[in-house]
């Protein structure tokens, strides 16, 4: 699944939450090294919650027989494991969206594979969730896999993270194995950035601490991961940000109606409210904010929704349409956090395809300044990137384009990279810094040397005509002299005048 399909069925999913239950939604992810129990964990969820119906509990039962890896026991996991060779296997490769609800809130749940080279798909999934849940097997502690997901999540924006120390009944269920892995994680975790974490023992194939308290571990005394899911706050105020959205398609059912549809990604508009179009900078007023619904006094972010301008000016699909008094920055090259998805290392000066949001464009990959070790979270030299290592490169955009950083929108400060040749997409990157185009100007001592060049040149010829019609190699000579003096320093301030002149410049 694409980056922009997960965004796709993520939103259609919460739209159609939204609808149904009127509790606040939490979009989370599940991750973790493979074979801690992710898919098990979700099913239970699932199950405990009564989001399943009792014919496809016993279609379950009869799926566990078949598939299961509990010894004829029900396998929660093949809830969410819907591929024929995930069933065959017993792993997760595809990401699985599901959705439940309690009487507190309803639930969007990523559920991600954990193998290496499917690191691609659970950053998909971290894209668009608030909470990570991230799992280790009480037996095996954090692995690399563990830390590289957890680092990924950061890098993407979560800011809440649950570390569920899973399989808690197959050692024991004792403290110390617990104590020891939260107190690993919590070292690594210090440099990331993350707000909070909670660190949560569980058997999730026997159902302990998932849903409500278990007996079983009398020396835990926190809350149960359901109702932990239920309580924590990670609602950002995107409403608050400055407004973009994202120019999707330009709607013209006749002519009579030019409106401009996409997805508010951030911030509020009302009708009035005086809009940029970039990165051309043109700008107008909303005149409408069309709906199916039917017309809109104001929208917000989460919103789809028609924009009909006052003014006739030309917008563009993967144009973004910003505040006027807090515009995105139009930059034609990024400093950026990037993670390499592709078998086939980066081939620094290589022209790929960029794509943010709806805007494609050719861009060039400098070499990483510098990488992040997924084992201690440092930065360190690299000479380049092969899959799934992190780094931070500069990338040259052929033209200029509206961006954030990805600290303040993910929408506008995330894009992709994609082969040219092959389609295939070969990383996902974060904004760090917009790098805007330069202006060409004129120096000073530029325009001072241009004009010593001409004239001495100019000057060449006027002596030799001079000393060819007076015969009189003196006169020659002051007659180049006043020449050069005079006409260097008029040269010179019709030079200084145009470098001010924006007549015949371009906007780029």
């Amino acid at each position: 699944m694409s980056h922009l399909t997960a965004l796709a069925a993520t939103s259609a999913v919460a739209e159609t939450a939204s609808r149904s239950v009127s509790a606040s939604i939490l979009r989370f992810i599940t991750c973790g090294s493979v074979d801690d129990g992710k898919s098990t964990l979700i099913g239970r969820l699932l199950t405990e919650t009564g989001s399943v119906p009792d014919d496809q509990l016993d279609a379950l039962a009869s799926d566990s027989r078949r598939f299961g890896t509990q010894d004829g026991a029900v396998d929660y996991a093949l809830l969410l494991d819907g591929l024929a060779a995930e069933r065959e296997q017993g792993i997760t490769i595809d990401v699985a969206y599901r959705y439940f609800a309690t009487p507190r809130r309803s639930f969007i749940v990523a559920d991600a594979p954990g193998h290496k080279q499917y690191t691609r798909n659970m950053a998909t999934g971290a894209s668009t969730s608030d909470l990570a849940v991230l799992l280790v097997d009480a037996r095996r502690g954090v692995l690399t896999q563990t830390r590289r997901h957890a680092l990924i999540a950061s890098m993407l924006g979560i800011r809440h993270v649950v570390l569920a120390v899973n399989k808690m009944d197959l050692v024991g269920l004792v403290r110390g194995p617990f104590a020891a892995i939260e107190a690993d994680f919590r070292r690594f975790a210090d440099g990331l950035g993350v707000e909070t974490i909670a660190c949560i023992p569980i058997s999730a194939k026997r159902g302990l601490n998932v849903a409500v308290r278990s007996a079983e571990m009398p020396w835990y005394h926190g809350p149960s991961l359901l109702s932990y899911l239920e309580e924590i706050e990670t609602e950002e105020a995107d409403a608050a940000l400055p407004f973009r959205l994202p120019v999707q398609w330009v709607n013209r059912p006749s002519q009579d109606f030019r409106g401009y549809a996409g997805l508010i990604a951030a911030g509020t508009v009302r009708v009035g409210d005086r809009l940029l179009v970039q990165p051309a900078g043109l700008a107008a007023s909303v005149a409408r904010i069309v709906t199916a619904d039917g017309d809109l006094p104001e929208a917000v972010a989460g919103d789809s929704v028609t924009l009909v301008l006052d003014d006739e000016i030309d917008v563009s699909r993967g144009d973004v349409l910003a505040a006027a008094r807090h515009p995105a920055t139009v930059a034609d090259a990024v400093d950026a956090s990037v993670l390499w998805v592709s078998e086939r290392p980066l081939q620094p000066g290589q022209t790929y395809l960029l794509k943010s949001g709806a805007a494609t464009v050719s861009a060039r990959v400098d070499a990483p300044e510098e990488g992040i070790d997924v084992e201690t979270g440092a930065h360190t030299r690299i000479d380049g990137l092969t899959l799934n290592e992190i780094g931070r490169v500069r990338v040259r955009l052929d033209r200029p384009i509206a961006v954030d950083p990805y600290a303040t929108s993910r929408q506008t400060g995330g894009f992709v990279l994609i082969d040219r040749v092959t389609n295939e997409t070969v990383a996902m990157g974060l904004v760090e810094r917009a790098v805007a185009p330069r202006r060409a100007h004129e120096m000073p001592w530029r325009s001072l040397a241009k004009a010593l060049s001409w004239r001495t040149t100019g000057t060449i010829v006027t002596v030799i005509l001079a000393y060819l019609f007076t015969g009189k190699a003196d006169i020659a000579a002051a007659i180049g002299g006043v020449e050069v003096v005079l006409k260097i320093g008029l040269f010179y301030l019709h030079e200084r005048a145009w470098a001010h002149i924006r007549f015949g410049r371009s906007k780029a």
